[in-house]
């Protein structure tokens, strides 16, 4: 009885292990939301640093985590290779828990799209939080 019981845990641990895998999101992806991220940025917004837009006061944070070090905002400005390493580490965060959210691409998109733009993962249905998840969307599926 012993036995069938480890087995049956060990069948569902396995199970749960290769599901979680499953809904990590791949390279490409990655690479699919970063871009669209930066294409839908705005091209001249004041106070906003890199091509992806990020606001100054979360990059000392986000660069700890993703690179580091603490970079201030003049340093992820000016350090493209520093500021995509730093984006793709965050988009790769907020996609895989869209993903395990939703099991859905596009939703997993859309709401990190929203995410990006407002700090929610919900809310951006209308303008132009909406016209902005839209393009975010395109330049993904692109």
């Amino acid at each position: 009885m012993r036995f069938l019981l480890r087995g049956l845990i060990a069948s569902v641990a396995l199970g749960a292990a290769f599901s979680a895998q499953a809904q990590q999101p791949s390279d490409s992806q990655i690479t699919a939301m970063v871009e669209a991220l930066r294409r839908a940025a705005p091209k001249s917004a004041p106070g906003l640093y890199s091509e992806w837009g990020v606001t100054p006061g979360i990059i000392p944070s986000w660069s700890k985590q993703c690179v580091g070090s603490e970079l201030t905002p003049e340093q992820f400005g000016n350090s493209p290779e520093r500021a995509r390493e730093t984006v793709t580490c965050i988009a790769r965060r907020e996609l895989n828990k869209q993903l395990r959210a939703t099991s859905n691409n596009e939703t997993a998109v859309r709401s990190v799209a929203c995410w990006w733009l407002t700090g929610q993962y919900t809310g951006c249905n209308i303008d132009p939080q909406a016209a902005y998840v839209a393009r975010v969307l395109r330049f993904y599926q692109e």
